[in-house]
């Protein structure tokens, strides 16, 4: 079979990778986004290599390169890079664009809340599912976070969130299932909500809001520091 895997990844990024080259640098300090992403991408990847040795989810091999490290394909390692970066893209494009847009504080805290508390019932209501707990644990420490120290953040990123979807449906569709008669990344139900939306455990979208806002929240503190200093 051919590495899908390693294609998706680079057809993500082959468009922002151009405009970053030859049109507009919307990332701008390369080195904190760097930073940023390494230190996400470090819990992640944490998360990930435990749960794979756990079969909590797992990886097709005829869909990868054949590399491996910690049992997790390469590809697997390059995801918590590339994805970020398209990610992230997207949501500078979107307010260098519309530069106003964003909700406004008190919207912010009824969504931040709403969103506690849904993560909160699922923590306690489906204790031994371990995607579900972990997952919504994670999103339930970032979004606290975000309304305690970052909440003009979170006023954009609801917002930025929702275009990141389009593309996140797309890719992370793929990659379950939704053109392949086996996925290329598969998951244990019973440690899931058995929720999808289309081929998508629906546990996914509070992943990557978690992984993105987090490196968001990083990489404007690290931006605000450069700027302190320099």
């Amino acid at each position: 079979m051919t590495p899908l895997y390693f294609i998706i990844l680079v057809a993500s990024g082959v468009v922002p990778i151009l405009f970053s080259i030859f049109g507009i640098d919307f990332i701008k300090n390369w080195k904190n986004f760097t930073i940023s992403t390494t230190v996400v991408a470090a819990v992640f990847l944490i998360w990930d290599a435990i749960f794979t040795a756990h079969g909590i989810w797992g990886f097709t091999e005829e869909y990868c390169l054949g590399i491996y490290f910690l049992k997790m394909p390469l590809e697997e390692w390059l995801f918590f890079y590339i994805i970020p970066f398209v990610s992230l893209f997207s949501h500078f494009a979107l307010f260098y664009a519309f530069p106003k847009l964003k909700l406004n504080k008190t919207t912010t805290r009824y969504i931040s809340v709403a969103l506690l508390g849904v993560s909160l019932f699922l923590i306690i209501f489906f204790y031994p599912r371990a995607y579900t707990v972990v997952n919504f644990s994670f999103l339930l420490v970032a979004i606290a976070l975000g309304m305690r120290f970052k909440i003009e953040l979170l006023q954009q990123f609801y917002i930025s969130f929702l275009i990141i979807l389009i593309p996140f449906f797309v890719v992370n569709g793929i990659l379950t299932g939704l053109i392949t008669d086996i996925p290329v990344v598969w998951y244990d139900n019973t440690e899931n909500l058995g929720i999808r939306l289309i081929t998508i455990p629906v546990e996914d979208i509070g992943y990557a809001f978690t992984m993105l806002f987090g490196n968001l929240m990083i990489f404007d503190l690290l931006n605000k520091k450069t700027a302190h200093t320099g």
